[in-house]
């Protein structure tokens, strides 16, 4: 019987054979006939070449900038109700997302004053309708008292009234001002669309939005330009109602307005 029969048929004799080689140096294994190892290296399939990398897809601009995203939509809309239907389908703004309506605009839409406020309340959320609240009950009496109305169907007795942002924000904070670049080419287009004769602009927010100065309480009363329009600046019922004593600014505010009316 040979060694290689032996190791065959014993296990224990196999492995000593191999510890037997590896102290010897052996560091793979013999085979029954001879390998070239140069050819093998000349066979190897060589590595296929790496595909060179993509360009980098360019981000549409008009979808990363939203200013530009809103710039191109209001600019699409020839008609109020596309401008609505623009506003409502408008997703970039993170106000939209904790908002219950988009509050739009109300009164009638061929007068020659439009009212533009800040942002809805609470009540303007639900209803979805600019000044519904007590702030927006004060307006309506403040303008009755110089025969104009949003209800009323004749243009040179009405009022058309919407805000610069159609979403509440959290908690009625103010509008950031990057919130209110965002939406001012929809406000821009709402003013071309309904071309009012004159502007009044009511608190910080919105004579920020058209002038891009703030400091209501030393504009109010002055009249200025915004949009190729003549714009009045005025106080907030809202803060008329926590400052009854300003209620005299706001009076003579409106005369200023009746008598540019006329």
């Amino acid at each position: 019987m040979g060694i290689a029969a032996e190791i065959a048929d014993d296990w224990h004799a196999a492995l000593a054979a191999l510890a037997w080689e590896v102290e010897a140096g052996a560091d793979e294994t013999i085979l029954d006939a001879p390998v070239n190892r140069y050819e093998l290296a000349a066979e190897a399939p060589k590595p296929l070449a790496a595909k060179p990398a993509s360009p980098p897809v360019a981000a549409d601009p008009v979808q990363a900038d939203p200013v530009a995203a809103a710039r191109s939509a209001a600019a699409r809309a020839q008609t109020l109700d596309a401008l609505r239907d623009a506003i409502s389908g408008f997703d970039l703004c993170e106000l939209k997302k904790g908002a219950r309506n988009t509050v739009f605009a109300d009164g009638n839409a061929k007068a020659r004053v439009l009212i533009l406020g800040e942002a809805p309340g609470a009540e303007e959320d639900r209803e979805g309708r600019p000044f519904v609240g007590r702030a927006g009950q004060l307006l309506d009496r403040m303008f009755a008292a110089i025969g104009l109305s949003r209800t009323s169907p004749d243009s040179e007795a009405a009022f058309y009234i919407t805000n610069v942002m159609p979403w509440r924000p959290p908690g009625n904070r103010d509008p950031d001002p990057a919130e209110i670049a965002m939406m001012m080419p929809f406000v821009e287009r709402h003013i071309a669309l309904v071309d009012p004769q004159v502007i009044v602009a009511v608190g910080n927010t919105s004579l920020f939005a058209l002038t891009g100065s703030k400091g209501i309480l030393r504009a109010r009363g002055n009249w200025t330009q915004a949009l190729g329009k003549p714009l009045l600046p005025m106080t907030h019922p809202a803060y008329l109602l926590r400052n009854p004593a300003a209620k005299r600014e706001a009076w003579a505010d409106l005369l200023s307005l009746q008598q540019r009316l006329r």
